[in-house]
């Protein structure tokens, strides 16, 4: 497994990762692994808007569907369309490829209280 030095993560397999003003939302490396072949991910509208903790999607994989639970609130400013495409994105490059919603975030105070990468690895083993 691996994770990003530079994400923050929730207990639920979620990742954010800071981009200027915006925050990148995904999954991780851990969660695409449980996972299996992801072949579908559903993602909300630009201009959507969710608190910290709620479900912004639903990826779908050969064995599942998982709810996608937002690590930060905010209104979502850009989706990787690529994956309506190529969902499987999200299998060989979860921190890269595979990110799912950009985010303008509504209280960036909520970026402390994710897991460090060290404390989310220690969670997802």
């Amino acid at each position: 497994m691996t994770v990003d030095p530079n994400a923050k993560y929730l207990a639920t397999h979620e990742w954010a990762r800071k981009e200027g003003e915006l925050v990148v939302f995904g999954i991780s490396d851990h969660a695409q692994e449980s996972l299996g072949d992801v072949v579908y991910v559903d993602l909300p509208k630009v201009g959507q808007k969710f608190g910290a903790g709620e479900i912004f999607g639903v990826v779908e994989s050969v064995k599942a569907a998982s709810d996608l639970f937002a690590p930060l609130g905010g209104e979502v400013i850009a989706i990787n369309e690529d994956l309506a495409k190529g969902p499987e994105a999200v299998n060989h490059d979860p921190y890269g490829a595979g990110w799912m919603v950009k985010v303008k975030p509504a209280d960036l105070s909520q970026w402390e209280s994710l897991l460090s990468p060290a404390d989310y690895e220690g969670k997802a083993e």
